[in-house]
């Protein structure tokens, strides 16, 4: 058995409940694949940054989802605050970070 390739983004690497959702949905895996390392990034920093695995499993499941959708980014979200070239407000500095 081989070990499919998934891309990753410019700081996280894919986790593996993100990596078996991407397999599970053949034009999922291929949309992913067709976005920029950076918003892959969003994505995988957007599925891991939760307080509870309840809201992981569902971010994983709307991953999936928005992407058939066309959707290229997560919507309404701050962004990975874990990129060095990245200036993080003060506000969010202060909250609890996975």
């Amino acid at each position: 058995m081989t070990k499919i390739e998934i891309a990753t983004g410019v700081v996280h690497e894919v986790p593996a409940d993100l990596r078996r959702a991407l397999l599970s949905d053949e034009s999922a895996l291929e949309r992913w694949e067709d976005l920029t390392p950076l918003a892959r990034n969003e994505w995988i920093c957007w599925t891991i940054n939760v307080k509870t695995e309840e809201t992981r499993k569902k971010h994983v499941e709307r991953v999936i989802t928005e992407l058939l959708e066309g959707v290229r980014r997560p919507c309404c979200w701050a962004g990975c605050i874990h990129r060095p070239d990245r200036v993080v407000p003060a506000y969010i500095k202060k909250s609890k970070v996975s």
